[in-house]
């Protein structure tokens, strides 16, 4: 198998005018991923998926240093397009970095839904035939239409503009990706000419060429209006969040999970399940999310970057990034859980607990009002309604060490560094700076006073 049986090219050099942003439309997020980011990961699936070694050519104008630092990580070829004269011109741009073999993919960076399985089918045609992803549609406006004769052979694409009154009415379309021989690809561009009602060089062009070239042109059907589903303005953008976000929902249900609304969830990135999950509404699912087998999410959380092991709760309202929750524990309502959180089993933070930077070890408890930052907590400890780590000196951030079944008051705030003994109580109120011995009682509360006759300030009466 050729290293280029197949080179991709995406066109992402519209500026997007109607989406009125100064981000480049294809930076706009579906799924939490920029559109250009669906179109390069499917491109570089197909790519592996043919054992092609050929990494994806994307072509840019406008807004291309913002393109190039979004996608500084990603395995791909950079071409601009100097000025925007037509999707000839684009892959015009890109011809420097194809080699006249195998086929090449022409992919629109503004079309998310795209599957591989789609393309897949288009690869299935004969190699020496022109394929084009076609879609009936209800309605075409803006479409170039696909063109056949009475044997219903493909014979040209006629963009809109330019199309009569009987050509316009036709409702199979073209929907911007194409397949093409590789060693025709630079003889059909060099042929393009830009008469026509844009004055720009139509890449579609080549369709006629290729009927009179007797080369095979072959229309293959899209599954779904949906799935070719271009973004130019913010109406379109939040269709097709919409409607990737079905899909998101559809594949959960399909692996068992239990969605209590699937219309009331956003997934924005890669989630995995175990069996018997559930998901109640308006849950956001951000970045790698992995929840194992009965875990249940309670209405309006927020996951993201976080792992969610076998049996634990995360009950309403709680928001939950980058921290790893441990088998049988509960969290929230209304709990925070910041970067670098390690629950163990069975441990409980509960309603206004924020935790940060912090392992909590088995049993552990959180249960009101507390913020943990940098902080080691052993097993079976209680913490107190309103204890605070005071981890931060204005300039460094220290630890605070708290041993297995301590017990800290309510109201404490324990100054870092420091560290508090096993099975150490520390009495409610206490401010502690140093180290509580463990198996004793620490307090820091000064004696409790009354001063009698003592008058509480008035307002003065205005003149």
């Amino acid at each position: 198998m050729s290293d280029t049986l197949l080179q991709v090219v995406i066109l992402a050099a519209g500026q997007g005018k109607r989406m009125r942003s100064a981000l480049p439309k294809v930076l706009h997020p579906i799924g939490g991923r920029p559109l250009i980011g669906h179109a390069l990961a499917t491109a570089t699936s197909l790519l592996a998926h043919v054992g092609s070694k050929a990494r994806p050519v994307l072509v840019y104008g406008h807004g291309g240093e913002q393109l190039q630092t979004a996608l500084a990580d990603v395995e791909c070829q950079w071409s601009h397009q100097v000025a925007q004269r037509g999707t000839g011109d684009a892959v015009g741009a890109a011809l420097p970095l194809i080699e006249p073999v195998g086929r090449v993919l022409i992919l629109c960076g503004d079309v998310p839904l795209l599957r591989e399985r789609t393309l897949h089918a288009l690869l299935d045609t004969p190699v020496e035939s022109l394929a084009i992803l076609t879609a009936l549609v209800d309605d075409p406006t803006g479409y170039g239409r696909i063109l056949r004769d009475g044997a219903g052979a493909v014979q040209a694409i006629i963009e809109q503009r330019d199309a009569n009154a009987d050509q316009r009415a036709v409702r199979e379309v073209n929907t911007g990706t194409l397949l093409i021989p590789g060693p025709r690809l630079a003889g059909w561009l060099g042929r393009l000419n830009a008469g026509n009602a844009q004055g720009e060089l139509y890449l579609t062009d080549i369709v006629a060429m290729a009927v009179a070239d007797g080369v095979p042109v072959l229309g293959v059907p899209a599954a779904s209006e949906a799935e070719i589903m271009g973004i130019n303005d913010r109406s379109q953008l939040a269709r097709c969040e919409r409607e990737f976000q079905r899909r998101q929902a559809e594949r959960l249900l399909e692996a068992g999970v239990t969605l209590r609304d699937p219309a009331r969830l956003d997934v924005r990135g890669e989630v995995s399940t175990g069996q018997d999950v559930e998901i109640d509404i308006n849950v956001i699912l951000d970045g790698s999310v992995e929840l194992a087998d009965g875990v249940r999410i309670g209405a309006h959380c927020i996951l993201r970057n976080a792992v969610v092991q076998a049996g634990a709760q995360i009950l309403p309202y709680s928001h939950i990034d980058g921290a790893r929750i441990g088998p049988g524990a509960i969290v929230g309502p209304y709990a925070r859980l910041r970067p670098g959180t390690v629950l163990a089993a069975d441990v409980h933070v509960g309603n206004f607990v924020e935790v940060k930077n912090s392992q909590l070890a088995q049993g552990a408890k959180a249960n009101h009002l507390s913020y943990l930052g940098d902080a080691d907590i052993g097993a079976r400890v209680n913490i107190g309604a309103g204890t605070i780590t005071c981890n931060y000196d204005g300039a460094n951030k220290h630890r605070t060490q708290v041993g297995d079944d301590a017990f800290i008051g309510s109201n404490a705030s324990l100054v870092a560094p420091v560290s508090v003994g096993e099975g150490a109580t520390i009495g409610a109120g206490s401010v502690i700076s140093r180290e509580a011995p463990a198996g004793a009682l620490t307090v820091t509360r000064g004696p409790q006073r009354t001063v009698r006759g003592w008058q509480r300030p008035r307002k003065k009466r205005s003149e």
